[in-house]
């Protein structure tokens, strides 16, 4: 699966704050099944409401995983990589962007989350 059609796989408008890095398949050991694996970086773009002048982007979070749907009976895992900007003068401040797309505490994007929730198979 190259990069231009897997777009049309992924949660709705992720590609605005994230960049796709790499799309490979593997097979899970203990399962015997396909799994397709996603890694998307975020944009290099401060929060909103805070003065770029006065931050520095300082690397990344660790990557996460996130299941989500699907594709043709393969599991398919976004890896996220996060930023994270230091002000330049409080060492000690650090910010990042919030994503209400994601499910907060569980490992399931928020469309995955809200299907499983109304079909009844998961209970948060």
């Amino acid at each position: 699966m190259d990069k231009e059609s897997i777009k049309y796989f992924l949660p709705s408008d992720i590609l605005k704050y994230f960049n796709i890095l790499r799309i490979y398949e593997t097979i899970n050991q203990t399962l015997s099944a396909p799994e397709i694996h996603i890694e998307l970086e975020e944009i290099n773009r401060i929060p909103e409401g805070y003065d770029e002048s006065e931050y520095e982007s300082k690397g990344f979070y660790p990557t996460k995983s996130i299941q989500d749907f699907p594709i043709r009976g393969k599991a398919v895992y976004l890896k996220i990589k996060r930023r994270r900007w230091r002000h330049k003068v409080n060492k000690n401040e650090v910010i990042h962007n919030d994503y209400s797309m994601f499910s907060g505490g569980s490992k399931f994007t928020q469309e995955l989350s809200d299907f499983l929730k109304d079909t009844g198979r998961y209970q948060s």
